[in-house]
């Protein structure tokens, strides 16, 4: 079957009766034009089958309405949440999403060529390990970069996130307040600030209370890894008491071994915490207790400060640390239970 000549938006222009471009501002998002003449271009281009030209409509106003979505995993149920929202907040304005999946141990500097090959407008990077030569190969390039769920120091780079520290600082309390002697972090990667953070703050949270961080290990934020860890922590007559995970998933991970695989009883043998407060944390099935991300928030901040970065033309580093909030639920033990005492 011989294809059909593209419809043009002169030939939309034409069927409604107006200007050509009245029917590029119809199709522009946030453009100013009236409800009447909208619906005349709408109905032309309906019955002409007419889809506007994103990649000739890139060339004449340099800008391709594209954003570069950077991961290192889908994994942890925190990054899908939060790829969601970013996706329909940047769709209500108008722009397109790529998305780059780059491990914590891959090559960014490769993925980065591609990135900037794309000609997109603006990086965002959740869960992404940036470098200091590469933060600077984007800013000289003049696109900006905001960084989500991740806090460094560098030029230019923007970046939102959560209160990890006092978050971890909570849990710390908590778990002292609880009556739990031997506390162990179960941590992400070494990389990560977010656990680095999330470890200074247990620590210290614990220390209020004349306690300390008695075991630390890593489960870079892996199911399996995280599964592992957890046998190895509890393969010990001076077992922990009490777990604080770096992120929901691996405390999920966590749990599944200490019940099923080990036969304990959660809270009564041992309390886990997680972070994220991730929708499987809510399931009956765990009903864990955690630190709450406020996603909806950081995915808000973060798209508002790359917009506006990409609609000005300016690069500027910003900082935004938003609140947590504690989700007390069935696996850690309360202060104050059957059990629980101040030492």
């Amino acid at each position: 079957m011989k294809r059909k000549p593209a419809v043009t938006s002169r030939d939309v222009a034409e069927l409604a009766g107006v200007s050509q471009s009245a029917v590029s501002r119809c199709f522009s998002p946030k453009a100013s034009i009236s409800e009447k003449t909208r619906r005349k271009v709408l109905a032309a281009a309906k019955e002409l089958g007419y889809r506007p030209n994103s990649i000739a409509r890139s060339l004449i106003t340099r800008s391709s309405r594209t954003i570069a979505l950077v991961l290192s995993s889908l994994n942890n149920m925190f990054y899908p949440m939060a790829v969601e929202k970013a996706s329909l907040r940047f769709q209500e304005e108008g722009y397109h999403l790529l998305l780059f999946v780059v491990p914590e141990d891959g090559d960014f500097a490769g993925v980065l060529d591609r990135i900037l090959q794309s000609q997109v407008d603006g990086i965002l990077m959740m869960s992404a390990l940036l470098t200091s030569s590469l933060a600077r190969e984007c800013v000289d390039t003049g696109i900006p970069v905001v960084l989500i769920n991740r806090s460094v120091e560098l030029e230019g780079i923007s970046q939102v996130s959560s209160d990890n520290y006092h978050g971890g600082f909570w849990a710390g309390s908590y778990l002292a307040m609880g009556g739990h002697r031997r506390v162990a972090y179960l941590a992400g990667l070494e990389s990560s600030s977010t656990s680095h953070y999330r470890y200074r703050g247990v620590c210290d949270g614990l220390a209020s209370h004349g306690r300390q961080c008695d075991t630390v290990m890593h489960g870079d934020y892996d199911f399996e890894q995280a599964r592992q860890a957890t046998r190895e922590l509890f393969d010990s007559p001076d077992r922990p008491d009490a777990l604080f995970a770096a992120s929901d998933h691996m405390a999920v991970a966590a749990l599944e071994t200490l019940r099923h695989e080990l036969g304990l009883r959660v809270p009564e043998d041992v309390s886990v915490i997680g972070f994220d407060d991730t929708p499987v944390a809510a399931w009956p099935s765990y009903r864990l207790t955690t630190v709450r991300q406020p996603v909806d928030q950081m995915i808000e901040e973060a798209t508002t400060l790359l917009l506006k970065q990409i609609g000005d033309g300016v690069i500027s580093a910003e900082r935004r640390v938003l609140p947590v909030t504690p989700i007390l639920r069935d696996t850690a033990r309360r202060p104050g239970a059957q059990g629980a005492g101040d030492g």
